[in-house]
């Protein structure tokens, strides 16, 4: 008897069922999270039609703020799913080549792999990393003795993280950041029980997979365009899940894009970037503002006075015109030579050390965020540029600054 074809599944109407679902049980701080959820629950399903698989990740400062539940309800939403807490890397990397088909990971108390107290777990951290990619994976040996031979093992899954602080840059360049919090006491939610809702999940569970087959060859041959502004490793994360979006239709593809921008730019708010990058940012956004050169004691009095910044305590001790060196001369200038100190004549004379904005603006461009609309309008009013050996006057709030530190009134910007 010949096989009916299944009924077309209306993607855009499934995935709206999708976020209802998880609303009824879970508070996430932005409405774009909805979104990325309920794409990341459908991409699960599409796993195999992409080359990458974005991590989604659960993280809150403290405990109570709703991490496992999310976990509990992509849980029963997601095909072969998997939940652990605990678990050695033989044993996923053996998980996800098993007969019955790629898992869906979901690791609670993930902190506990990459926090202080982690101990040890390298091999784990090494299947979660190279896992992102499909061909991503592991050499083991298998066998007893002298009859070993080696195997190649793939780690590619879907894989859910939560737990509290930061994940490591190797895993949230990664992943989808959803910052977690305490639900206030007027905010409500559905109260999740196991055994009366996991049959309501599983029937969308198995809704997905259905859409999912039916979609399958148009989201493997997307090329979804993505929002201005996201390229390289943002855009291979958020890469699958417009391309879902696409295919489902409705408002869905608007609703993705915005979801991708404010995700990726509320990530970035939040994560601690590198000490370097900081520094780079400061020095652009709130030392030089514009100016073309600067000393470097006015640059240390600037970057101390900063009240939010790490400069005043770094092992114990504040930042230094040894340790701004050291820290500037891991980038280099737009001829690919190392960032250092230039004399610089000042008005009264005096020639003391500092740096100009024409050898910081290759690691500007490079590695900053773009600057905001108040640094960008400080920028296009910067002093024209001048020769090495001449004189100029500080802009105002640094002359007033550099006014107090000893042979710099007057010193050049």
């Amino acid at each position: 008897m010949t096989q009916q074809p299944k009924t077309p599944i209306d993607g855009a109407e499934l995935l709206d069922r999708v976020e209802k679902f998880h609303r009824r049980f879970n508070r996430f701080p932005r409405e774009a999270a909805y979104v990325a959820v309920a794409l990341w629950d459908a991409h699960a399903h599409l796993v195999e039609a992409f080359e990458t698989t974005p991590r989604i990740a659960f993280l809150s400062p403290e405990p109570g703020s709703g991490k496992s539940r999310a976990l509990e309800i992509i849980e029963i939403l997601t095909p072969r799913a998997v939940s652990t807490a605990s678990a050695s890397a033989n044993a996923l990397y053996r998980l996800v080549d098993a007969a019955e088909g790629r898992p869906t990971v979901l690791f609670d108390e993930v902190d506990t792999i990459f926090g202080p107290a982690a101990g040890d777990n390298e091999a784990l951290r090494g299947f979660l990393n190279t896992g992102y990619r499909r061909i991503g994976g592991a050499i083991r040996c298998i066998g007893d003795g002298s009859n070993q031979t080696a195997q190649t093992f793939s780690s590619y899954c879907a894989v859910a993280l939560a737990g509290l602080g930061h994940l490591p840059d190797t895993v949230s360049t990664r992943s989808i950041i959803i910052r977690m919090r305490k639900r206030a006491p007027n905010e409500r939610v559905e109260p999740y029980r196991q055994r009366v809702h996991e049959k309501q999940g599983h029937a969308l569970r198995d809704e997905l997979a259905t859409w999912s087959e039916q979609v399958y060859d148009t989201v493997a041959n997307a090329w979804p365009s993505m929002p201005d502004g996201v390229s390289d490793r943002p855009a291979d994360v958020w890469e699958p899940l417009i391309a879902i979006a696409d295919a489902a239709g409705g408002d869905w593809p608007d609703r993705a894009r915005a979801a991708c921008t404010e995700l990726i730019a509320a990530a970035h708010d939040n994560d601690e970037a590198s000490l370097g990058i900081r520094l780079l940012t400061d020095l652009r956004d709130r030392v030089f503002q514009g100016a073309d050169r600067m000393p470097t004691a006015v640059i240390l009095e600037l970057l101390l006075a900063l009240e939010d910044s790490p400069w005043t305590d770094l092992d114990g001790r504040p930042l230094t015109p040894r340790t701004l060196a050291r820290m500037l001369g891991e980038y280099v200038t737009t001829d690919n030579k190392p960032i250092k100190p230039r004399s610089i004549r000042t008005a009264t004379g005096g020639v003391p050390k500092g740096y100009y904005a024409t050898d910081l603006a290759d690691a500007w461009a490079r590695y900053c965020p773009p600057p905001s609309q108040e640094s960008a309008t400080a920028a296009t009013s910067a002093t024209p540029q001048v020769n090495a050996t001449e004189s100029v006057a500080a802009p105002t709030d640094v002359a007033d600054r550099s006014r107090h530190i000893p042979g710099l009134a007057g010193a050049s910007a």
